[in-house]
């Protein structure tokens, strides 16, 4: 039986979807300039899908990459992804954001036992969490900000491999850390799919009314200055 699923991911400077038959990912289009997920995502949805040569109602769920990350980028790919499943009557799945990363980094590097995605967040700070080989949480996701002893506990036990749009910063730190591998893969809705497909088998939905995503921090709204005031 095949399974047709749309993965959105936009709680980066990424714009991504993707679609995937079962866990293998179809098609993808993705764009890194930021600040443009609300004009190009409806657009890169209808990519996928004629590049797939699929229609809309041959999906069988959208899938969301729910957080934390960036609060406008978050609500833009939400909003769209529940229209999707409001218009189709199709189910809503969430997927952690960091970790689908974790996903990415460990296709990478499939050998390693600790994974450590990270998303930038302000100066030093970054969402993150650890993730060991099977994908589940060592170190909860916690908004963190690094400094030189930063992860010394995993570091001292096996190789830990960061990734994300927030590992310069960790680089500046642990590069001459031995134990420290730094990984290029950032995010992107092709991580989502596999861990998207097991929820699916499971029908680990979420409520299409209710679901917000994981801000983990609340947004605050700051005011411009004005030069001169």
């Amino acid at each position: 039986m095949m399974t047709y699923l749309l993965a959105i991911e936009t709680s980066t400077e990424i714009c991504s979807v993707a679609l995937g038959k079962n866990t293998e990912c179809i098609t993808i289009v993705e764009n890194e300039q930021g600040n443009s997920h609300a004009e190009k995502i409806i657009l890169f949805v209808s990519e996928v899908l004629q590049q797939a040569g699929l229609k809309k109602s041959q999906l069988d769920a959208v899938c969301i990459s729910e957080g934390p990350g960036s609060y406008t980028g978050l609500r833009i790919g939400v909003s769209s992804a529940k229209g999707l499943c409001a218009a189709l009557d199709i189910p809503l799945i969430a997927v952690s954001t960091l970790q689908s990363m974790a996903w990415g980094a460990k296709e990478q590097y499939p050998n390693y036992k600790q994974y450590c995605p990270m998303i930038d967040a302000k100066r030093m700070e970054v969402y993150t969490a650890v993730y060991n080989h099977h994908l589940q949480p060592i170190q909860e996701i916690n908004n963190l900000i690094l400094d030189e002893n930063a992860y010394s506990d995993f570091l001292s036990i096996d190789k830990l491999v960061f990734s994300g749009n927030g590992i310069t910063k960790a680089q500046s730190l642990l590069s001459d850390n031995p134990n420290a591998v730094f990984c290029n893969r950032k995010t992107s809705a092709r991580y989502l799919l596999a861990l998207a497909y097991e929820k699916f088998l499971k029908q680990d939905f979420v409520d299409l009314a209710y679901f917000e995503p994981f801000y983990l921090k609340e947004f605050h709204a700051v005011k411009p200055k004005i030069k001169g005031l």
